[in-house]
């Protein structure tokens, strides 16, 4: 007893919902959640959090979820969205049947043809103005339409007209007859069909009148067996007309829909308006921008999908909308790659290095491991020469107390190889900058050898100067400013928008094992980060890396 007593507490409340019609015999068929897209923009990351959901309860009773386009609506949908959301989905590693709306089209017109039939549904002619101001406000109850009182037959008749496509785009449409007073302003007679003389991208010509979402969606779920329709909390006022559609039909056993809140994360914009806005705008670099939370973008900026389902799973259910910190993404994110990547090394702002006693035509190869913490990466061979390049931010002329790095007369050990000592800088006689280093090497020194004599209080990373590959590498942040807030109106986008959000280094030098990056590896850059080959922008001539996530993990701290 103690032990089911445990295990309720444990379930979230959609879980808890599902949970109790199956001890309760509600349905006579396997639990069944759906994913319903419109297929006129990408997924983010909100998306990629309803699928986790309604996938998770399924799998957890053994039942089923589908994926289904809602594709009602000609003028904004597009081939291209059904193929990127398919692709999306697949890649968060869900691999759901496939269903079409649009398939329905028959099924939705005889459901209209009942409600007509039934008393419940009539054509109106009020324009759109018109529709606003018989609706009323919060506060004052609607006016019915004149068109209300048409008979059944005259409704029949108009109905089927408006299929046989007698009348023009938005002359005339179906509403629901419910009730004007209603607080609920979707129970105002809401639209339940409207003429649109547009191609569909998959019907074609064949129809020229389409259901709206609340009419449709209630009747897809019900064609497809769904058990629970779940879905996030803007919807909750929608509730009352999902199920008035499936009484009024007198379906057996009526899908249930039940609510979540929606997630958003500090620094993104997660709202499909806004993204259009700020991708239409020309502040992010397409849809696929590794600042978006597309799935596009978090695909091309390297996040792998096993860290956004670790995530998604860490978040939990809640019932209100909700802001997650970005830096728990960052965390599951680091957590996955900590034992996948490579770790190689970059120099990101490069200073030269000339080891004076070291041979000038020699290279030695040197052996470094692939990664501290995963043995089975094995190593790799990296060049070692008399030139090399280090961050020009590991040496400094006048060292403040605390900096252990590289400076005149000081010594410091490079990564695998061998103790440097910086001899004297050569300056640009106009800037005055340090352009180069003139060092000397321990050849007693050497990683591995076992040597003790002496110690050193750091070790830096450095690439050969004669084998190293330029790249460009981009440092991604948080797209808004911190103190940013977006308006429900318009949004002054440049206000808003961090202006340090990507930054390009364009004369990195990487190690030689670079050259043959390959799209969708991951890499640590050794003191730098996490990052991956840009898929958009890198060519044979020069690799774009972009930067993942950072080392340092503010998360862990704060948890």
């Amino acid at each position: 007893m103690y032990l089911e007593e445990e295990k309720e507490k444990a379930l979230d409340f959609l879980t808890k919902v599902v949970e109790d019609d199956v001890k309760n015999g509600v349905y006579n068929r396997p639990v069944a959640t759906r994913f319903p897209p419109e297929p006129n923009g990408y997924l983010h990351i909100g998306s990629a959090y309803a699928i986790y959901i309604n996938n998770s309860i399924a799998r957890k009773y053994n039942g089923t979820f589908n994926l289904r386009f809602d594709d009602t609506n000609p003028l904004k949908e597009d081939l291209k969205y059904v193929e990127a959301i398919r692709e999306d989905v697949e890649w968060l590693g869900f691999k759901p049947p496939v269903y079409f709306g649009s398939d329905y089209s028959e099924q939705y017109y005889e459901a209209a043809v009942k409600l007509i039939r039934k008393g419940k549904a009539y054509v109106c002619d009020l324009t759109p103005e018109q529709m606003t101001e018989y609706r009323g406000t919060l506060t004052e109850a609607g006016k019915e339409s004149p068109f209300r009182s048409r008979t059944v037959q005259e409704n029949l008749n108009l109905f089927a007209q408006m299929r046989e496509g007698i009348f023009p785009s938005s002359s005339k449409v179906l509403r629901a007859k419910i009730d004007m007073s209603s607080p609920n302003m979707n129970l105002r007679d809401p639209v339940l069909y409207r003429i649109i003389h547009a191609e569909h991208y998959r019907t074609g010509s064949e129809w020229c009148i389409y259901p709206m979402y609340d009419f449709a969606h209630p009747i897809q779920d019900w064609i497809e067996g769904i058990t629970h329709s779940l879905c996030s909390a803007e919807f909750i006022g929608h509730r009352p007309l999902y199920e008035w559609v499936l009484s009024e039909l007198g379906v057996s056993e009526p899908p249930k829909q039940r609510e979540f809140g929606r997630l958003s994360i500090s620094g993104f914009v997660t709202s499909k308006r806004y993204l259009r806005e700020l991708v239409e705008g020309g502040y992010v670099d397409g849809w696929d921008d590794p600042r978006l939370p597309t799935i596009k973008g978090l695909r091309r900026r390297g996040v792998t999908p096993e860290s956004i389902r670790s995530f998604l799973e860490e978040i939990g259910v809640f019932r209100q909308n909700c802001m997650m910190d970005s830096a728990m993404l960052d965390h599951c994110i680091r957590q996955d790659l900590k034992e996948k990547a490579v770790s190689v090394m970059a120099v990101l702002g490069p200073l030269k290095v000339i080891i004076t006693n070291y041979p000038e035509d020699q290279t030695e190869m040197l052996s470094l491991k692939n990664n501290e913490n995963n043995d089975t990466l094995g190593s790799r061979e990296v060049p070692f020469s008399r030139e090399l390049f280090i961050e020009r931010e590991d040496f400094m002329e006048n060292p403040v107390p605390g900096f252990h790095r590289l400076s005149p007369g000081k010594e410091v050990r490079l990564k695998g190889a061998y103790f440097l000592k910086c001899e004297h800088a050569v300056k640009d006689p106009i800037t005055g900058e340090t352009t180069e280093l003139h060092c000397t090497y321990d050849p007693q020194t050497k990683s591995g050898t076992g040597f003790n004599a002496r110690k050193v209080k750091s070790t830096i990373h450095w690439v050969s100067a004669r084998h190293g590959i330029p790249a460009e590498i981009h440092l991604y942040d948080k797209l808004l400013k911190e103190d940013a807030s977006i308006m429900e109106s318009e949004n002054d986008w440049d206000a808003i928008v961090n202006p340090d959000s990507r930054i390009k280094l364009e004369r990195a030098i990487l190690e030689p094992i670079l050259q043959d990056a390959i799209l969708g590896t991951t890499y640590q850059f050794i003191r730098h980060g996490y990052f991956c080959l840009d898929s958009k922008h890198s060519d044979g001539a020069k690799g774009v890396f972009n930067r993942i996530v950072s080392l340092k993990d503010s998360w862990k701290k704060k948890s």
